[in-house]
């Protein structure tokens, strides 16, 4: 390998052992992430296990887990697993933690029982950045994106999905009647057992037929035409590929044009953005509109 640019060997051995924090530039965002958590209240923003218990084993500190948290919003991570193994390898995440590893299901409670608290840190950074003159009073940026439920596609449904659906299930109903009405014409043996499968099966469908039904007797009172049955809040909405679409929610960020920072977002389960624009010009002008 040679006149090319060679790493250390792996087994080098060094007089005194590089600093941990050599690794993290004075830019990097997550000195920011730190020095932000660890001037919070957390217990007055309400998460849990401030105060630690006088029993027990210890637990990690709730800033530990807050700084994952906002380090896995920023790099996109969202797999409770993965920030797992990111803590044991990623040196950003070693800097930050003090070389702490949470476990994935440490981490997944912390998300789903502090929910609240995580919010209103959310509030908590508008506020810092419009103390510090961050965002712009010019030009603000709004967009939506999709973002997918738990609700799978085969268990949302509208008028059109439930009429397919039965039109679908009768013609399967009459094709095992014609297969019984050919059975019949078999030898008994044969006949006998190839009609009592076909049998079940045709009960089965009937029964799927009677759940349709009722579905579609719901979709009636429903005020959208449109029923989830995982999440009952989630809707149906177009993607931007041709013939596709995605069971989820609609959520619209603002965004300013100095600091690309988020102003405010709303979630909602409307699929199209053409009313959300016109809702947040009519908010920005509200605040704009100086108070007598």
């Amino acid at each position: 390998m040679k006149r090319f640019i060679e790493g250390e060997s792996r087994t080098q051995v060094t007089l005194l052992p590089e600093c941990l924090d050599d690794y993290v530039a004075e830019e990097n965002p997550v000195r920011v992430v730190d020095v932000f958590v660890d001037e919070l209240n957390l217990g007055a923003l309400g998460f849990e296990g401030v105060d630690p218990a006088a029993t027990g084993r210890p637990a990690y500190h709730p800033a530990v887990l807050l700084k994952i948290y906002i380090y896995s919003y920023l790099n996109r991570i969202q797999s409770s697993r993965r920030l797992e193994r990111e803590a044991e390898r990623n040196v950003e995440l070693m800097w930050l933690t003090g070389r702490l590893a949470p476990d994935f299901k440490t981490i997944a409670d912390f998300r789903k029982d502090n929910g609240k608290a995580i919010r209103s840190v959310c509030r908590q950074f508008v506020v810092l950045c419009r103390n510090l003159n961050l965002f712009s009073q010019s030009i603000i940026a709004i967009d939506g994106s999709k973002f997918k439920a738990v609700n799978n596609r085969d268990r949302n449904f509208t008028q059109g999905k439930v009429k397919a659906r039965m039109q679908q299930i009768e013609q399967s109903i009459d094709r095992y009647l014609a297969a019984m009405d050919s059975a019949d014409r078999a030898t008994p043996e044969v006949a006998e057992a190839k009609a009592e499968r076909l049998k079940e099966k045709n009960e089965t469908l009937k029964q799927q037929m009677q759940k349709l039904k009722d579905i579609e007797a719901q979709l009636h009172d429903s005020p959208d035409q449109q029923i989830s049955l995982t999440d009952p809040d989630a809707r149906s909405m177009a993607t931007s590929g041709r013939g596709t679409g995605t069971v989820g929610y609609n959520v619209q960020t603002a965004v300013d044009d100095k600091h690309h920072l988020i102003i405010a977002h709303e979630v909602t389960n409307v699929g199209n953005d053409r009313t959300h624009s016109a809702i947040w010009r009519t908010r920005r002008m509200r605040r704009s509109v100086p108070s007598r």
